[in-house]
C-alpha cells in the first residue's frame, strides 16, 4: 500500500507543556502538547482517522517510551551505530540514544510528531540527528539500519503484522530490533508474526514510571535479523 503521511494541524498542538523526565538518573526536558481533547476533536483529526483509522497518540507520552529509553540506556553498545526511531512521538527512545552517543533518525507517520521529536531533541543540546516522515506499514526501498527503536507501536491488532514486516524490511542483515510494549492484548501474536518475517525474537520483562510514581510493567522484544 503507498504511504500515508499525516500532519496533525499546528492550531491542535499550539499549546505545550514542559515535562522533566528522568530515566535511569538522566534528566530529559520534552514539550508536548496540551489538553489533548482539543487535539483528537479536531476537524483535521477527525478526517484522518475517517480516511485512515488514525489517531495522533503521539501528543502524550506513554509508558512503554519510558521503557524503552531504560533500555537504551542500559544497552550495551558497540561503537556509533546508526539508530531508526519508529513511531517516535515525542522522541523520548531518540533522546536515549543520543544520549548513549548514538546517531538517530526519528520517524513517524505523522510530520508533526517529527517535528516535535526534534525540537525535543534540541532542547536537550543533541544535534547529530535525522528526521524523517515514514509510514511502517510501507517501508521505503533501499533504506536499512543496523538498529531500529520502537515503542508502542501495537496499540492495535492490525499494526503486528505491519511491524513484523517492516522490521524484516528495514533491519540490515545481522541488525536489532528494540521494541518496547505495555502488554497490551493486541501484540500477543507478535512474536508469531515476527517469527513468519524470518525474524529471531526473544522477549524479557521490562518496568518502568516516574521516579516516586506509578510503575508499569511491559516486555521488550529483541528483534534480530539473522542472514
Amino acid at each position: 500500500m503507498p504511504p500515508r503521511i499525516h500532519a496533525t494541524p499546528t492550531d491542535a498542538v499550539s499549546d505545550t507543556v514542559r515535562e522533566t523526565v528522568i530515566v535511569e538518573g538522566r534528566k530529559f526536558l520534552i514539550d508536548r502538547p496540551a489538553g489533548l481533547d482539543k487535539v483528537f476533536d479536531h476537524p483535521a483529526v477527525r478526517s484522518a482517522y475517517a480516511a485512515d483509522e488514525y489517531i495522533p497518540y503521539w501528543t502524550d507520552l506513554w509508558a512503554s517510551a519510558r521503557m524503552l529509553a531504560k533500555v537504551i540506556l542500559r544497552e550495551r553498545w558497540a561503537g556509533r551505530p546508526e539508530v531508526l526511531e519508529v513511531g517516535c512521538g515525542l522522541g523520548l527512545g531518540g533522546l536515549a540514544a543520543l544520549a548513549r552517543g548514538l546517531r538517530v533518525t526519528f520517524s513517524d507517520c505523522d510530520e508533526t510528531a517529527v517535528g516535535f521529536a526534534a525540537a525535543n531533541a534540541r532542547l536537550n543540546g543533541f544535534t547529530d540527528f535525522a528526521t524523517l516522515p515514514l509510514d511502517l506499514r510501507s517501508p521505503p526501498a533501499g533504506v536499512t539500519f543496523p538498529v531500529v527503536i520502537g515503542s508502542d507501536l501495537m496499540y492495535e491488532q492490525r499494526m503486528v503484522e505491519p511491524l513484523a514486516q517492516f522490521l524484516k524490511a528495514v533491519l540490515a542483515p545481522g541488525g536489532v530490533g528494540l521494541i518496547t510494549d505495555p502488554d497490551r492484548l493486541s501484540a500477543r501474536s507478535f512474536r508469531w508474526a515476527a517469527r513468519q518475517a524470518g525474524l529471531r525474537t526473544e522477549s524479557s520483562f521490562v518496568r518502568a514510571g516516574e521516579p516516586g510514581g506509578e510503575r508499569v510493567k511491559g516486555t521488550l522484544y529483541r528483534v534480530t535479523h539473522v542472514p
